[in-house]
């Protein structure tokens, strides 16, 4: 079972942006741990108290993660600005959440998407969406992956060579990672074509994102158009268009919700909203 709990830590008087800084500083750090699964922070608007989530694969990732030197400094920072001298930390139990897969089955970790170049690939989705590069797989300068064994593990056409990988994040939701592929044959699928066909991403401001895509040199299919059935409440719209090298995007809002019928399993995921542009 997976440790999960909260910790708030109130700050002295005058060191509420300290104390802030020091948790968002802890936040990227914590995310980084290889027994993290989720670290969110919110601050309390009255007391400006920072109130953690945290949870870790088990109990003995949660040890690691306080023998951490950024724990550790984190922790040491505390005593001089926080109230009582630390955090009160609260252990959970998992009551409502919902259950859409199996019980060794999390969710969607990423989606790949093979581009003619990962560099004007990345820029686009930089300068349409805000993506921000994580790592590279797959570094354009190395000796690129090919072979029978590289054939067989990924499926590739004989002659086949994958010259760059790189992941990207969009908001809140699973990671994009792009190939660059050297290969016999490369087409960009569409809608009716069987298999992946599209990646679909929510947005907040319809008619804004479009201009950015057109500007990027994506082209736009006609809309907005209203979204249908039990997507169809006022304000749910949606709109495809094709990036420059011809994958198909869907832009979609549905501020109004959704009419769910009484028997749905579960509610859709919806991202976040953001916080902030990307750096």
């Amino acid at each position: 079972m997976t440790r999960l709990m909260t910790a708030r830590a109130v700050p002295l008087e005058g060191q509420e942006a300290r104390l802030k800084n020091l948790v968002t500083t802890l936040a990227g750090n914590v995310r980084t741990e290889a027994g993290n699964i989720r670290f969110e922070a919110y601050q309390e608007p009255e007391t400006k108290a920072m109130v953690m989530i945290e949870e870790y694969r088990d109990d003995a990732c949660f040890d690691a993660h306080l023998s951490a030197p950024h724990t550790q400094q984190f922790n040491a920072a505390l005593a001089e600005i926080a109230v009582d001298g630390g955090s009160d930390v609260t252990d959970l139990t998992p009551v409502a959440r919902e259950t859409c897969a199996l019980g060794d089955v999390r969710a969607l970790d990423h989606i790949g998407l093979t581009v003619p170049d990962i560099s004007a690939a990345t820029q686009f989705f930089h300068d349409v969406f805000g993506a921000v590069t994580l790592y590279d797989v797959q570094p354009a300068d190395a000796e690129p992956m090919q072979g029978a064994d590289v054939e067989a593990q990924l499926g590739l056409s004989k002659g086949s060579k994958v010259l760059h990988m790189r992941l990207l994040r969009i908001g809140d939701g699973p990671c994009l990672e792009l190939f660059q592929i050297d290969g016999p044959s490369q087409d960009a699928a569409r809608l009716q074509d069987m298999g992946l066909t599209h990646l679909g991403l929510y947005v907040d401001d319809v008619d804004a994102v479009v201009q950015r895509f057109s500007a990027a040199g994506g082209r736009c299919l006609a809309g907005p158009h209203p979204l249908s059935g039990i997507e169809g409440a006022d304000g749910n719209a949606g709109i495809y268009g094709y990036a420059p090298w011809g994958t198909l995007i869907e832009l979609l809002t549905y501020p109004g919700g959704l009419d769910y019928p009484a028997d749905a399993a579960a509610t859709r995921w919806t991202p976040a909203p953001s916080t902030g542009g990307a750096k």
